[in-house]
């Protein structure tokens, strides 16, 4: 009887084993189904996904997971809504198909269109704290008015004498018409500056081709073991779908990026990561819509005069407002120094007074080159911070410079691939969130993040899924030392050849901006509106701003840390 308990006992404990195994096994089919599973609603944009790699290899073989130009792991449920909510609040006017055959004469043309300063209701007087109307209208090549929006338009004011300028808001009407809100915040004269970025027409095949050619910047990969070497393709969109592909979607985000298996070699011998060049599929006449002296950012004129003057602010008296829009400035220039708007004060740092400010402080800079020139400002402007390596890192970083004396450590590294400026060693290819969870953080630490200028040629979505990643890497330091300083630099315009507008628009970088801005709404972070910056000076519009603007926005920063 002992001897049949016993064998029931050891029946009853493999019974036990085979039970949990078999419910392990069902628990991991179920979770490789969810992750493989495709999840239409989230994307309309990029329609189709694909799962991670298999665990064991970082080569993909199975044609089945080739769904689509772009892949990715499917969104939460609350970031796939989060995404859908974004998508809709940057949605661009519906612009006119263009012509077939294309013409350029039925398009949008700066040198018919006017603008109009509208009369304000205190009879052509304008005071100090007023908003000022003006009417745009737009026109095509043969001087017909346009009958629908979408046209991308920016405008400013501005007073040379006075080194004053300020950015407007303008309102699309949908009917070839447009309202600049110019804000009136300096005595004296101020004249009205509106630039035709782009023609709608234009938008229409920007928005095409980040929808059906994200791969038009191309990457590569060199994969190299011993004297073997190969160099394949590389990007989150690769159109080959029966080729296999090396996985290199980081394991802890899920930052999707792929290359093109190498033939005789294994995924895990890649070395470094470049730009292979670039594919310029336009359709035919649509080049003649990206010329910088004809419809790409240049000035409509004014129908009248372009200026008024703004008499000092009176007591008592009360304001002319726009009825179009009260949305008010974020900043302006007077005097050449940019002022703040948003309830914030922008002090001016000297170089003793940088040095105390940033004394036993580390500062972590993470993003492109247009924060990398931060790094790069801060090195030569404080005579003893040098920086240190031990071999050159090249514009990607990762760069340091050390004041031993003052105790000021300053960083700067890439946030990760896209990266299109130069070649990079595979060991040194670091996404920024992970950099920030590996930061101990606190009052003396000062965390700087610019992602925009690398993600052009992407569907905003793929902008959209880094967010996500570094928004939750800055909510967990947030968690954990809440006395980190943490500032986010917006993109900010630029000068435009037809290569740039293909690859990194104004009205790209507008989108990206439109979404950066609302995903960090909330946290405690201080955004640099470079933007608005870069649009308010008299300098020319530059993807690397110049001096100048650089140590305003330095004084942003400082004035953060340190107010």
């Amino acid at each position: 009887m002992i001897r049949n308990i016993k064998i029931c006992a050891r029946w009853e404990f493999f019974s036990i084993l085979l039970l949990l195994a078999v419910i392990s096994i069902s628990i991991y089919v179920l979770h490789i189904k969810d992750i493989v599973q495709f999840q239409p609603e989230v994307n309309t944009i990029i329609a189709q996904r694909v799962s991670t790699a298999q665990r064991g290899s970082n080569s993909v073989t199975d044609p089945d997971m080739h769904q689509g130009l772009c892949k990715f792991q499917p969104l939460s449920t609350k970031d796939a809504l989060e995404q859908r909510h974004l998508l809709d609040a940057i949605a661009w006017p519906e612009t006119a198909p263009l012509p077939d055959p294309f013409s350029l004469e039925q398009t949008s043309d700066p040198a018919h269109s006017t603008f109009t300063i509208l009369p304000g209701r205190k009879g052509g007087q304008w005071h100090v704290g007023d908003q000022l109307d003006v009417m745009i209208k737009i026109s095509d090549f043969k001087g017909r008015p346009k009958k629908s929006g979408g046209d991308f338009i920016i405008a400013r004011l501005h007073n040379p004498q006075l080194s004053a300028g300020v950015a407007g808001q303008v309102v699309d009407h949908l009917n070839g018409s447009y309202s600049a809100v110019l804000s009136l915040l300096w005595e004296g004269d101020a004249q009205v500056e509106v630039t035709l970025v782009h023609p709608s027409e234009t938008i229409s095949v920007l928005t095409r081709l980040n929808i059906e050619q994200p791969d038009r910047m191309q990457y590569q990969s060199v994969f190299r073991s011993g004297s073997l070497q190969e160099t394949t393709t590389c990007n989150v969109c690769l159109r080959d779908l029966q080729r296999p592909l090396c996985n290199l979607t980081d394991p802890r985000t899920g930052e999707p990026w792929f290359c093109y298996k190498p033939k005789r070699l294994d995924c895990d011998t890649r070395t470094t990561h470049g730009t292979q060049g670039f594919t310029q599929n336009l359709r035919e006449g649509e080049e003649k819509l990206f010329q910088s002296d004809v419809n790409m950012k240049v000035y409509i004129q004014a129908s009248g005069p372009a200026r008024v003057t703004v008499l000092p602010k009176e007591q008592g008296q009360p304001e002319v407002k726009s009825s179009i829009s009260t949305t008010r400035p974020l900043g302006y220039y007077h005097k050449g120094v940019w002022g703040a708007l948003d309830g914030t004060t922008v002090r001016q740092f000297d170089v003793p007074a940088t040095i105390r400010c940033l004394s036993n402080k580390e500062v972590n800079i993470f993003g492109d080159s247009t924060v990398r020139m931060w790094f790069e400002f801060l090195t030569q402007r404080l005579p003893d911070l040098k920086e240190f390596s031990t071999y050159s890192p090249g514009k990607a970083g990762p760069h340091m410079s050390v004041d031993r004396g003052n105790k000021i450590l300053v960083k700067s590294r890439f946030h990760g691939v896209p990266i299109r400026i130069v070649t990079v060693a595979a060991s040194e290819l670091c996404f920024a969130d992970n950099e920030i969870d590996r930061l101990i953080g606190g009052p003396n630490t000062v965390v700087v993040i610019g992602v925009w200028a690398h993600f052009g040629t992407f569907p905003v979505e793929v902008y959209i899924r880094r967010l996500l990643s570094i928004r939750r890497a800055v909510v967990r330091l947030l968690n954990r030392a809440p006395g980190t300083k943490i500032l986010i630099r917006t993109g900010n315009p630029k000068a435009l050849t037809i290569f740039y507008a293909l690859t990194n628009s104004d009205w790209y970088t507008l989108q990206c901006d439109k979404v950066l801005r609302a995903m960090f709404k909330g946290l405690n972070v201080r955004m640099i509106y470079a933007w608005e910056m870069v649009v308010a000076h008299h300098l020319p519009h530059n993807l690397h701003p110049t001096t100048p603007i650089i140590k305003d926005m330095i004084d942003v920063l400082l004035s953060y840390v340190c107010p």
